[in-house]
Parts: structure tokens; C-alpha cells; sequence
């Protein structure tokens, strides 16, 4: 009896997922992030985002199919490129609506693009996102995923089916494949309602999410998180902005069963 209640604590360990408080960075990657050429306004973004440290635990490594979903200026299209090497490559998925249309906006892709050749971008509608199947090893949202819950006549942006995207991007990652999702953390409450007001996402909605898509849940990390955070602060407050807490979630999609 007495064994039976000292190995009790170690199977709750066993079964439950891995929480990482900090992650080493690998050297590859950390000499990625500091080699010369990337934008200024992106090594300004280094110490809050953690870069090196947060791709350690995502498990990228040079040779994968990764992809940048809403990739924004490009912050980690760039960084992954470089980690993946001229045998891999970075697709930057970025919705028709939110493509630069300014010559300065578009130049910052003309330059991250010639600086990484293993890059390309593609466009999609923000309500129908399309990638190959089995194309992807690792995918980041970063920021992202509480957009899906969010619509906009401003920006375009239709009420979306976060479902919908799931399914299509469960098809798109090879079996074994990742998707590493940072957001802001929200309050538990109505989704969209609280992104709308927000643009948080409570971090029980996104698990059910993705476990409903099929992805399983295989690691967490405490990288970002902020308990100073007030969690009813729109994000682009300036107070938070930068600073808000921050969930960071590994998904994996199950390798197939043999026979």
C-alpha cells in the first residue's frame, strides 16, 4: 500500500500535460533571432515575444514545412525561415483583406522575401482559409486565433466559422505535425462578445477548439504570462499593450495507427 501511494503522485504526472515555465532556447535558433538583416522594429518586439525560447518549445527544426497563419509584418515568417533552413521552407498565409496596399507596407515583404528565398506568401479569403493536405509540420498563430471569432464591415472581415478553419488546417498538418497558438487571455464569458471588446480569448475556449478538430493538447508554456495582467483591458490599451498575459499552447494532430 505504501508503494501504491508514492507512485500515486507520479502517475498524475504522467497523465497530465506538460506545463513548460521556461524553455532553453536551442542554439540554432537563438543565433537565428540575433544574426544581422532582421527589421528594427522587429528585434523591438524580441523581449516581450520570446522568440527563441518559444520556437524551442514549439519544436521547430531546420528541414520542416511551416507555416505563418495571418503573418502579419512577418515578425515570425522571418525568424522561422531562417530555423528551417534552405531545406525547408515558410508559407505566410495572410487574408486578401489584410494585404499592405501601400508601397512602404509592401516593401517590407519585398525585402523579407528576398532575404529568405524559402519564403512565399499566399493570400486567402479571411472566411476560407485553403492549405494542401499533409503539407505542414508546424504552424504558429500568433495573436491570431481570436479573429476568427471577430467580424469587421471597417476591415472587411465576415463572421467566420472557427470550426471551418479548424478542419481545413487539421487536413493541412501531416500527421505528427504541430500548431503552436499564442492569444491574450480573457475572462471566461460570451466569445465573440469578448473579442469584439477585447480581442481576448479565454484559453478553455481554444482547447475545446482544437480537441473538437481533433488535435490533441501535448504542451503549454508559462513563457508569456503576465499576472499583473487585467484580463477586461482592451489589448491595444497602452497600459497592456505588449504586456498582456499570454497563453502559449503546442496542438499536435495524431500520427496514424498502424494497421
Amino acid at each position: 500500500m505504501k508503494r501504491l501511494l508514492l507512485l500515486a503522485p507520479l502517475l498524475i504526472v504522467a497523465g497530465s500535460v506538460p506545463t513548460f515555465a521556461k524553455q532553453a532556447p536551442r542554439p540554432d535558433i537563438a543565433a537565428a533571432v540575433a544574426a544581422p538583416g532582421r527589421a528594427a522594429s522587429d528585434i523591438k518586439l524580441d523581449e516581450s515575444r520570446k522568440p527563441a525560447e518559444v520556437l524551442a518549445f514549439a519544436g521547430l527544426k531546420p528541414g520542416m514545412s511551416a507555416a505563418d497563419v495571418m503573418a502579419g509584418a512577418g515578425y515570425w515568417t522571418e525568424i522561422m525561415a531562417r530555423v528551417v533552413g534552405p531545406k525547408g521552407k515558410v508559407v505566410a498565409y495572410e487574408p486578401s483583406q489584410f494585404l499592405p496596399t501601400e508601397a512602404k507596407d509592401k516593401a517590407v515583404w519585398t525585402g523579407l522575401i528576398a532575404r529568405n528565398p524559402n519564403v512565399t506568401q499566399v493570400a486567402y479569403p479571411f472566411d476560407a482559409f485553403a492549405a494542401p493536405a499533409g503539407s505542414l509540420d508546424l504552424v504558429m498563430m500568433n495573436l491570431v486565433y481570436h479573429d476568427l471569432y471577430w467580424e469587421s464591415a471597417q476591415f472587411k472581415v465576415p463572421r467566420t466559422d472557427p470550426a471551418a478553419f479548424l478542419r481545413v488546417l487539421y487536413q493541412a498538418v501531416k500527421p505528427g505535425g504541430a500548431v503552436v497558438v499564442i492569444d491574450h487571455v480573457a475572462t471566461p464569458g460570451d466569445t465573440r462578445a469578448t473579442v469584439e471588446k477585447v480581442h481576448r480569448i479565454d484559453p478553455a475556449v481554444v482547447k475545446a477548439d482544437f480537441k473538437a478538430a481533433g488535435f490533441v493538447l501535448d504542451g503549454e508554456s508559462d513563457l508569456l504570462r503576465n499576472a499583473g495582467d487585467d484580463h477586461t483591458k482592451l489589448v491595444f490599451d497602452p497600459s497592456v499593450r505588449g504586456k498582456t498575459d499570454r497563453f502559449v499552447f503546442r496542438f499536435r494532430k495524431p500520427k496514424a495507427r498502424r494497421g
